[in-house]
C-alpha cells in the first residue's frame, strides 16, 4: 500500500508540474504604448496575437495596416487622431494601406480571414478612400471611432463575417458613413455576413448613411441617421444568391435631405429614408422615419425600388414602422416583385395608395 501511495503522489506532482509549465510567461498579453511622434505601425508590427496597442492623444500622420489576429488598437477617444502622411515630408507611402488612401486597414488573405481585431476610441480623417477598412476579417470590431471627411467611406468592410460596428460617429464622408459589401472588385452573389451587427452608430452628412450591398445575414439596428442624401440603402443585383435575408430595425432615420448629384450607379439623391432595391426577404421593422423630401426616383420614407439592372425585390416585409411627413410619400413601392408585404405601419400617405 505504501508503494502505491508514493506512486500516486509522484504522478500527481508530475501532472501539477506539467499544468504549470503549460502557460509560459511569454503567453501573457502585452500592452504597447504609442506617444505623439512615435509610429503606430511600428508598435503594431511588434505586437503579437492578443496584444493591445494604446495610442495616446495627439495627431499621427500615417496609415496603419493590421494583419495580426486578436490585436486591439485603442486610442484615448477623439483626441487620438490619425491623418494621412504629410506628402511634403514623406517621400514614399509606408505600406499598401497608405497607397490605397486608407487610414486603418485590417486585412486577411485570400484563403484565411484575420480574426478578432478591434479598433476603438480614436478618430480617423482626411484619407482619400476610407477611414477604417476591413477585408477578409472575422469578428472585426470597430467601436467609438469618429470617421469623418474621408473621400469615400468612413468605415467599411468587404468579404467579412461576424463584424461588430457599434457606437461610431461617421460624418461628412464622400460616399457612405458605413459601407458593407461582398466585394466591389468583381460581380458575385450575395455573401453571408455571418450575423454581422451594425448598431447604435450616428451617421450624419454623408452621401448615404449606411450602405449594405450584396450581403445576407446581417442586422442594422438602433442607429441614428440624419442629414445625409439617403439614410439606409440595401442593394442587390442580378447575381445569385440574391441580397437579403437581413433586418433593418429600430433605427431613427430623420431628415436625410442633403442633395447629391447622380453617379454611374445611382441617380441624384435627396430625401430618401430607407431604400430596398433588388433584395429578398428583408425585414424593415420598428423604425422611425420622418421628414424626408426630394424629387429623386428614390425619394420617400421607406422605398421599394426595382433594381437599376432590372431585378425585382421579392418577399420583403415592411411592418410596424412609424412614418411622418415624408414626400412624395411615407411608403413608396415602385417594385413589381412578388410577395412584398406592408403591415401595421403608422403613416398617412403611400404610393400607390393603400399601403398605410
Amino acid at each position: 500500500m505504501k508503494r502505491c501511495h508514493l506512486a500516486y503522489l509522484a504522478c500527481t506532482a508530475a501532472l501539477v508540474g506539467a499544468g504549470l509549465g503549460a502557460a509560459p510567461a511569454s503567453a501573457a498579453h502585452k500592452t504597447l504604448l504609442v506617444r505623439p511622434g512615435e509610429s503606430i505601425q511600428k508598435a503594431v508590427d511588434a505586437a503579437r496575437a492578443g496584444d493591445t496597442v494604446v495610442v495616446l492623444g495627439g495627431t499621427y500622420h500615417e496609415s496603419v495596416k493590421i494583419m495580426t489576429p486578436g490585436l486591439t488598437l485603442r486610442g484615448v477617444g477623439p483626441a487620438t487622431v490619425i491623418k494621412p502622411v504629410n506628402k511634403k515630408t514623406s517621400k514614399k507611402a509606408a505600406n499598401s494601406c497608405a497607397e490605397r488612401g486608407t487610414g486603418i486597414c485590417v486585412v486577411g488573405t485570400k484563403t484565411k480571414n484575420v480574426e478578432g481585431v478591434t479598433v476603438e476610441d480614436l478618430a480617423v480623417t482626411g484619407f482619400s478612400r476610407a477611414g477604417v477598412f476591413g477585408m477578409a476579417t472575422d469578428t472585426m470590431t470597430v467601436r467609438r471611432v469618429r470617421a469623418y471627411k474621408n473621400g469615400v467611406w468612413g468605415i467599411a468592410q468587404e468579404r467579412s463575417v461576424h463584424g461588430q460596428l457599434q457606437y461610431n460617429y461617421a460624418h461628412d464622408n464622400g460616399d457612405a458613413g458605413l459601407f458593407l459589401a461582398n466585394t466591389i472588385m468583381e460581380e458575385a452573389g450575395a455573401y453571408d455576413a455571418g450575423q454581422t451587427l451594425v448598431a447604435r452608430n450616428r451617421l450624419e452628412n454623408n452621401r448615404i448613411g449606411v450602405t449594405v450591398r450584396r450581403l445576407r445575414n446581417l442586422t442594422v439596428a438602433e442607429n441614428y441617421v440624419t442629414g445625409n442624401c439617403a439614410g439606409v440603402f440595401v442593394v442587390g443585383d442580378e447575381n445569385k444568391p440574391k441580397a437579403g435575408a437581413l433586418e433593418v430595425t429600430a433605427n431613427r432615420v430623420v431628415k436625410n435631405n442633403k442633395s447629391c448629384p447622380k453617379t454611374e450607379r445611382l441617380p441624384a439623391l435627396q430625401g430618401s429614408g430607407i431604400v430596398l432595391t433588388g433584395t429578398e426577404q428583408v425585414s424593415v421593422t420598428g423604425n422611425l422615419v420622418t421628414d424626408h423630401s426630394g424629387k429623386s426616383p428614390l425619394s420617400g420614407g421607406i422605398v421599394l425600388f426595382k433594381s437599376f439592372v432590372g431585378v425585382t425585390g421579392d418577399k420583403n416585409r415592411v411592418s410596424n414602422n412609424m412614418l411622418t411627413n415624408n414626400s412624395p410619400a411615407d411608403l413608396v413601392n415602385t417594385d413589381i416583385g412578388k410577395g412584398n408585404a406592408f403591415q401595421h405601419n403608422s403613416c398617412r400617405a403611400s404610393e400607390p395608395a393603400g399601403l398605410c
